[in-house]
């Protein structure tokens, strides 16, 4: 999916929503724990329910990856439905990948080819030949974390650098140089408020997903004052309360009540966009 693609979806949509399919077994409902591969289960569920009000799915590696091969399957499975499934809709792999050149190349590999999904977000700390691997695929996007919504961003993000940059300053400015806005975006948490408004004076076009929305505590419309642009520029993840919004056998008409709820404030978000 390119650029303009992505944006058509979006304000055809109304929505910029991205749910993340961060599913944890232990909070399944307990109807679904009996079947042969839960974690698929629960996905298909979730995406039949939330696909008119998102346009795009983020499955975290971490929920899958620490059960093994079942785990890689039920990614496989999950990325496997979307594609027929939801084709018009943006997949992204959380993975957080970053290692030198030559691991680098074998994880975009991985996800770019073996499981073929539109985006994989990377981590930029060892530099420019860790990063470049995954920006040799023609139709794809690498998402270069930049400001987290973690308590621990502050460790280094804020660092001041000689420059008079903060660290996650000197990222966004000197990544760019990688790639275009057809090909990178920033992932920005949700927590950061006022502070997107510096972020787009170094990045003004390019699209940033932003999680934390919700049980991380950041402010829907503060990340619409200060970091939404004339094509939007967002793609605002939404894990938690959407996947555990109920727990019993209607967990999943939960779960789209969740992402309808998010699907109509970034409406009227849209709606003040002059395009």
């Amino acid at each position: 999916m390119n650029k303009q693609e992505l944006i058509s979806q979006i304000f055809q949509k109304k929505s910029f929503l991205c749910v993340g399919l961060d599913t944890d077994v232990e909070k399944i409902p307990a109807h679904l724990q009996a079947s042969d591969d839960p974690i698929f289960e629960f996905n298909k569920a979730i995406i039949d329910a939330t696909a008119p009000f998102c346009v795009a799915y983020k499955p975290n590696l971490a929920f899958y990856e620490c059960y093994g091969l079942k785990g890689l399957q039920a990614f496989e499975r999950t990325i496997d439905y979307l594609k027929e499934h939801c084709p018009h809709h943006f997949v992204i792999a959380d993975a957080k990948r970053g290692d030198i050149g030559n691991t680098s190349a074998r994880y975009a590999k991985t996800f770019f080819e073996t499981y073929a999904v539109d985006a994989l977000t990377v981590a930029p700390y060892m530099g420019e030949d860790s990063v470049k691997p995954f920006l040799g695929y023609p139709g794809k996007w690498v998402i270069v974390l930049a400001l987290t919504s973690n308590p621990g961003s502050k460790d280094f993000q804020f660092a001041p650098l000689t420059t008079g940059q903060r660290l996650f300053e000197k990222v966004l400015e000197t990544s760019q140089a990688w790639s275009s806005d057809e090909h990178l975006m920033y992932v920005v948490g949700a927590t950061q408020g006022k502070l997107f408004e510096d972020i787009r004076r170094i990045v003004p076009h390019h699209f940033l997903l932003v999680p934390g929305v919700g049980a991380q505590g950041g402010s829907l419309q503060e990340v619409c004052k200060y970091g939404m642009t004339k094509d939007c520029g967002l793609l605002v993840n939404s894990s938690r309360g959407i996947l555990y919004a109920g727990t019993g056998h209607d967990f999943a008409e939960a779960a789209a009540a969740a992402a309808q709820k998010l699907q109509q404030e970034m409406a009227q978000a849209l709606a003040l966009v002059q395009r």
